[in-house]
């Protein structure tokens, strides 16, 4: 059993918006993701850091959680600022339930467990995000209820946003990461040439990195058995 993480998958099988056109490693991205997921195991979680789908519903997105569902490993779904298929937690379970898409499920005020690890996440915030205060306070208040739910666990933490980019801080996100003790952070949402301005690493008791769907060349990142 181990556990994965990658983000942005831009899946795009039920629309017509595919990344393919974007070249820089896109081409043919559906293929590297099933070849990617090649080393995921069954029994194996995979944790996906948000904008999933570019569907702008469940019934459009369909497609997309079919391909998902049939990659092995269980998916946990992360919320990105793409994902506007995203409803209500029992409207997704519900749809999920109802076409056998059992290996999906949502990571979002709440924590999932690891063994004794704690997964838990939010989409988080960035600066180029135009939403009100009240908007940011929500993703605090998100984040805050899945930290809590881990209790005294091992943390884990899974945004969209990255919390550090060039000289941008969103410090009230990275105070409840230490707040709560959170010893690795996983985020994506960057892509080409913003990659190269990801900041990884330890920060503070912290370790951050960038999972990418295309920074990892389409191959979920391997955290831990």
């Amino acid at each position: 059993m181990a556990l994965y993480a990658i983000g942005d998958t831009h899946l795009s099988l039920g629309t017509n918006k595919p990344m393919d056109v974007f070249g820089g490693g896109w081409e043919g991205y559906v293929d590297k993701l099933a070849e990617g997921f090649a080393a995921v195991a069954p029994e194996d979680t995979v944790v996906l850091c948000g904008d999933i789908s570019w569907g702008m519903s469940l019934e459009e997105a369909r497609r997309d959680f079919a391909f998902l569902n049939a990659l092995p490993g269980n998916k946990l779904l992360v919320k990105g600022n793409h994902d506007y298929w995203w409803t209500t937690a029992s409207k997704m379970k519900r749809f999920f339930a109802e076409y056998g898409f059992h290996t999906l499920e949502i990571l979002h005020n709440n924590c999932h467990l690891y063994g004794e690890i704690a997964l838990c996440g939010t989409r988080g915030w960035f600066y180029e995000e135009t939403g009100s205060r009240k908007v940011f306070l929500r993703e605090l208040i998100r984040l805050e209820a899945s930290l809590k739910a881990a209790g005294e666990r091992e943390k884990l933490c899974f945004l969209h946003y990255p919390p550090f980019y060039q000289g941008y801080i969103c410090q009230e996100i990275v105070d409840l990461l230490e707040k709560y003790s959170v010893s690795r952070c996983y985020y994506g949402h960057l892509h080409s040439e913003s990659c190269r301005c990801a900041r990884e690493g330890i920060r503070g008791n912290i370790e951050y990195r960038l999972i990418s769907a295309d920074y990892l060349k389409f191959k979920p990142c391997k955290i831990c058995d």
